[in-house]
């Protein structure tokens, strides 16, 4: 089965998503992905669909359950390269993605996680004080 490539970028993991996704190809990213951040100790994920022409109400709440899982585990979710069509498909599919920080691309994106880290580190900081 094919896998969706996952790097690692300092403390965020990257995710390009360049082929259409399948239910099966989708669990496998999730499955993968949770593992990579537990390994990594990742602090974001980044996820670029801009590729993705359509997305279905499953793909939706996969990257819905992502971005919580990652809450979980200490890590943001931004989403990034959405377009305007699939947008206006998550809306009407009823899909908020309510955990899901969104950008227009990968520098916002990157830019939004960079802020978090920065935020948490000063945080850490002052816990020290």
């Amino acid at each position: 089965m094919d896998r969706i490539p996952i790097l690692k970028f300092g403390h965020a993991l990257l995710v390009t998503i360049q082929v259409d996704m399948h239910d099966r190809l989708a669990t496998a990213l999730e499955e993968d992905l949770t593992a990579r951040i537990v390994t990594h100790n990742a602090r974001g994920v980044l996820i670029d669909i801009s590729a993705l022409e359509v997305v279905d109400s499953f793909i939706g709440r996969m990257l819905d359950n992502i971005a919580a899982v990652s809450r979980i585990l200490d890590a943001d979710t931004v989403v990034v390269g959405m377009r305007p069509a699939v947008a206006i498909t998550l809306v009407e599919l009823g899909l908020s993605l309510t955990g899901v920080k969104t950008a227009l691309n990968v520098e916002r994106g990157m830019a939004m996680i960079h802020d978090r880290l920065a935020g948490a580190e000063a945080d850490d900081a002052d816990d020290e004080d």
